[in-house]
């Protein structure tokens, strides 16, 4: 388009109103102003696009085809207008989210049922994978925001934390009760009982792979699990000595179904939050994160 808007939107006013005088008030502009930029206008375009008389002007044949194209476009344009301040006053938006499936049903979800109850027209796609996926889709931007435990090089993410867990074992008491008749009251249930750890691309088995190598603990029998909750269920159902996150069993510790093996060394800490690129923030992002600091 060889001309400039200010041409075509001058042009539409004039064709509107029928007379230059009604579109120099419309437009805040002199009716000399207005005469220049139609007559530039059809100067540009080599062709006359009103007739002028006493009452005002009116479209030539071919002012009236430029017309039809111009009032489409400025429509069009009002359309947008329109979009965006909907998307602004009813926070439309998209969130795309990185999480394991432990941390989204334990933690994430109970924050996407506060933060969609109060944000209702923001679209949640949620990324089910493992904490080393999550990271690496942030760090290329493919993430919004990615729910993990707290790396040790960020490098260019922030990193808003939410809580903190801490893993333990867990059985039931009849299984320990039945290792100690068959192994003797000292038995070591490390290294005669059934381990059940999640598998080996799960970034909570790297956390407690350091902790055996640190304290020289090495399980005889492992049984992997691909998730947490497979986990739980195992040591619920009596399959061995389950490695899980103390704050997800509060239920079954209270209860009774499962107990808690005492260690000499607890299993260190970690911090659960949510990272993002803070170089890539959109507005529903911001709206999250501000949402769950508080």
């Amino acid at each position: 388009m060889e001309q400039h808007l200010t041409q075509y939107r001058i042009f539409y006013a004039v064709a509107r109103a029928g007379n230059i005088s009604r579109a120099a008030k419309e437009l805040f502009i002199s009716q000399p102003a207005i005469s220049k930029s139609i007559s530039k206008l059809e100067e540009s375009l080599g062709i006359a696009l009103f007739i002028r008389n006493s009452r005002g002007v009116s479209l030539t044949a071919e002012g009236q085809v430029l017309f039809q194209h111009v009032e489409a476009a400025f429509e069009a344009l009002d359309r947008g207008e329109n979009e965006l301040k909907q998307i602004q006053n009813l926070h439309i938006g998209q969130l795309k989210i990185g999480v394991s499936n432990t941390l989204c049903k334990y933690i994430l979800l109970p924050y996407l049922k506060e933060f969609i109850a109060q944000y209702p027209h923001v679209r949640i796609l949620i990324e089910s994978q493992d904490t080393a996926r999550t990271i690496s889709m942030l760090e290329q931007q493919k993430l919004d925001i990615g729910l993990i435990a707290e790396p040790k090089n960020r490098r260019y993410l922030s990193f808003l934390p939410v809580m903190r867990i801490e893993d333990t074992f867990v059985c039931t008491r009849s299984y320990l009760e039945n290792l100690r008749i068959r192994e003797g009251a000292d038995v070591d249930p490390f290294e005669s009982g059934t381990i059940l750890l999640l598998d080996r691309s799960n970034m909570t088995r790297t956390h407690i792979d350091a902790y055996f190598a640190e304290h020289g603990i090495e399980p005889k029998q492992i049984l992997e699990a691909t998730t947490m909750d497979l986990l739980i269920e195992f040591a619920k159902t009596g399959l061995g000595i389950g490695c899980v996150i103390r704050e997800f069993v509060r239920e079954e510790l209270k209860d009774g179904s499962l107990i808690e093996l005492p260690l000499e060394v607890p299993i260190r800490n970690r911090t659960i939050g949510f990272a993002y690129h803070p170089t890539a923030m959109t507005r529903t992002m911001n709206d999250f994160v501000q949402f769950c600091s508080e």
